[in-house]
């Protein structure tokens, strides 16, 4: 049991077909916020190390679902955000976000895109207010298979690779786990703490900079 969620009795149960919906949910629909990527994949590769899945299979729904999730996020968010952002104040969905989106990626957004991969609820805004923000979608495309080739791909062959090499892993895998959220999780946390800018211009991104609203 990790973050409320049973993982191997969960992907035992829903299969490719459930991953699949679960990775593209995560990556570009709303409802996705909470859903446990990392975790997800890289239990999803230690089970392939076991023999429950094919690895091969794996990896490339894995990164069809990241990079598909992704692109349906930014159209979504393309063709409806302007729409759905349209409070005064909120957290993720204020039309302040359609400015700042539009700034962010324009500066940032390259980057923006591999980092978001691995932090959890950003995953699944970014490729949105990306489409918000109006990136270009060919430069956005790349950034997305890139990153989804690294978390997709990356994070469940790390789990198989760990599977096969350690005696016993099972008996470490919750430990393991959280070692690998945090860790996938650093370069966003290095991004914010390398440069007091950068910290600002993201926190006003998702509208956290309380300062500047005083």
């Amino acid at each position: 049991m990790l973050f409320g969620f049973d993982l191997i009795n969960l992907i035992t149960t829903v299969g490719y077909v459930g991953l699949f919906i679960i990775i593209f949910s995560e990556s570009g629909l709303l409802i996705g916020l909470l859903l446990p990527g990392d975790s997800l994949l890289f239990t999803a590769g230690f089970l392939a190390s076991q023999g429950y899945l094919n690895i091969t299979t794996l990896v490339v729904l894995m990164f069809v679902a990241a990079v598909s999730g992704d692109s349906f996020g930014y159209f979504f968010g393309r063709k409806i955000g302007h729409r759905i952002f349209t409070k005064e104040k909120s957290l993720l969905l204020s039309k302040d976000h359609i400015q700042r989106s539009e700034r962010f990626f324009e500066k940032h957004g390259p980057k923006a895109i591999i980092i978001a991969r691995f932090t959890p609820v950003i995953r699944t805004l970014a490729p949105i207010l990306a489409g918000v923000g109006k990136m270009k979608y060919p430069v956005f495309l790349f950034y997305n298979m890139l990153g989804g080739l690294i978390w997709g791909v990356g994070i469940p062959i790390s789990g198989y690779y760990l599977g096969q090499s350690i005696p016993n892993i099972d008996q470490f895998l919750i430990p393991i786990i959280v070692v690998v959220v945090v860790l996938s999780s650093l370069p966003t946390v290095i991004h914010l703490l390398k440069s007091k800018q950068h910290r600002q211009e993201i926190l006003q991104f998702f509208g956290l900079d309380w300062k500047s609203r005083k």
